[in-house]
């Protein structure tokens, strides 16, 4: 049985949104570490229909890096989504956005499913005890504005299962929903 891990770049105040324009400064070899064991861990990637909108225009692009594009376009994909209706992207299958569609993909698939990014759509996972792993690079910065992880949500009572902090003082914190063992 896989598992549901989330990977996000988060600010200080709790943003994900565009980490490209605050997170770079912070990036360095600790970090690239920590997000390439991620990669190795993944057995296939999923997202939320925004997130494959985008990868999918990226990663497939000249202009992404190539051995990275690599990685993103050889590895399984699933979009969870109501909406999409066609997803040309190789190795690609549409989900539905429903709990025991993705309690059934979840059953299939051997490994990890990564989840960088949809913030809605990891807050969807949670509300359906579908997230079992919440991995965070909390960066020393607040950006003030931008989409959160968590906007209007329910509690979620989550336990800390790993920690380490950065030289850049970015924290690489990993979370558990506090009651995976009824999922």
């Amino acid at each position: 049985m896989g598992k549901i891990i989330s990977y996000f770049f988060i600010s200080l105040d709790g943003v994900v949104e565009s980490p490209d324009k605050w997170h770079f400064p912070y990036w360095n070899d600790e970090m690239g570490g920590a997000v390439e064991a991620g990669m190795q861990q993944a057995a296939g990637l999923l997202m939320g229909r925004k997130l494959y909108e985008e990868w999918s225009a990226y990663w497939t692009s000249p202009e992404a890096d190539q051995e990275i594009a690599g990685f993103f376009n050889d590895r399984p994909k699933y979009v969870v989504s109501n909406t999409l209706e066609k997803a040309d992207w190789a190795n690609t299958t549409i989900v539905p956005r429903d709990a025991a569609a993705v309690r059934a993909l979840k059953e299939e698939v051997s490994g990890n499913l990564q989840l960088s990014g949809s913030a809605t759509t990891v807050r969807w996972l949670l509300a359906n005890g579908l997230l079992d792993e919440l991995s965070l690079l909390v960066h020393p910065i607040a950006v003030g504005s931008g989409q959160r992880l968590f906007e209007d949500t329910p509690t979620y009572p989550l336990k800390l299962v790993k920690s380490e902090i950065f030289q850049t003082g970015v924290l690489n914190l990993s979370y558990i929903p506090e009651d995976i063992g009824s999922h």
